[in-house]
């Protein structure tokens, strides 16, 4: 019985940096080898798969065969999986519960998988998870009830805050009707309250002064005790709201800005830390929040 052929992944990492790139030379670059091996490499891969995966075009860029195109997606859940198991093997065991407090708006689009990948390397790890307003989690840091927690950027002034993400702040409508071109505009928000309005970084807050400043007639038609609560009413076509750009539900869109609503601000995630976080769980899990928000941002950029 012979034994089938495997797939080193030194040659499906080649392979991928090369799909990436669209360049030998750069992939050889990146691992610090030459482009001769890395087509070597290249060469060895396509000699045991049997076929061709990439194909020269005219002009001298590269490209995927259709046998590549396969390979490709398999290929990147292949070193993953590959890098996931080393991680996991040749790390020091971690072990213990930490705590980490995050609005349910990131909650619901950001924090799933990142928390999936952790729980995946890092097993004997318990994360209790909290989700309020950054306005309430910023004061169980300051209390040293939670270890860490995903603000916004306004939030976490007065600590050691680590930034994660930088974005702009869109209108929000249904895409199956209209409430953007209704007058006066209705507004769906979260805790648009007098201790939001003193806070001008609050994106409800955000929502109100672009309107005011561009002469736009608004009211609150439903307020919220979360941003996820205001997305209902919005999916309902009875009011907009304002968000996070990645994040956005089915049956939501972004507000084009011909579209006639006034441009809004930018906004910021960060991280922050209790003075007297558990250790060493709690460096471990906010390695991986930033890691994971790094590749998040060169996703966002190569899109």
């Amino acid at each position: 019985m012979s034994v089938p052929a495997s797939l080193d992944p030194d040659l499906l990492r080649a392979f991928v940096l090369i799909a990436d790139g669209c360049s030998f030379t750069r992939a050889a670059a990146l691992v610090g080898r030459t482009q001769s091996a890395i087509s070597m490499q290249i060469k060895r891969l396509e000699e045991v798969l049997g076929h061709p995966v990439l194909s020269r075009a005219k002009g001298g860029a590269v490209e995927l065969t259709p046998h590549g195109q396969y390979l490709l997606t398999r290929a990147r859940q292949m070193l993953a999986i590959n890098d996931e198991v080393m991680a996991t093997f040749r790390s020091p065991e971690i072990a213990g519960t930490v705590r980490l407090g995050v609005p349910d708006d990131y909650a619901f689009g950001y924090l799933p998988p990142v928390l999936k990948r952790f729980a995946d390397t890092h097993p004997a790890v318990q994360v209790d998870v909290l989700c309020e307003p950054s306005e309430d989690l910023i004061g169980r840091v300051r209390r040293d009830e939670l270890d860490l927690a995903i603000l916004s950027d306004h939030e976490g002034e007065a600590l050691n805050a680590t930034p994660l993400w930088r974005g702009q702040l869109v209108w929000v409508t249904s895409t199956r009707y209209a409430p953007h071109r209704l007058d006066p505009l209705p507004l769906a928000v979260a805790r648009l309250d007098a201790q939001a309005e003193a806070n001008s970084g609050c994106w409800a807050r955000a929502a109100v002064r672009a309107l005011e400043a561009a002469g736009r007639r608004y009211r609150i038609a439903y307020t919220s005790s979360s941003q996820v609560g205001t997305h209902a009413p919005v999916m309902a076509g009875l009011a907009v709201t304002v968000s996070a750009r990645a994040w956005l539900p089915e049956g939501l869109r972004e507000v084009r800005p011909d579209e006639g609503l006034p441009p809004l601000p930018g906004y910021g995630i960060i991280l922050v830390k209790a003075r007297h976080a558990a250790q060493p769980v709690t460096d471990a899990l906010a390695s991986h929040i930033e890691d994971s928000a790094r590749a998040d941002a060169r996703i966002a950029r190569a899109a």
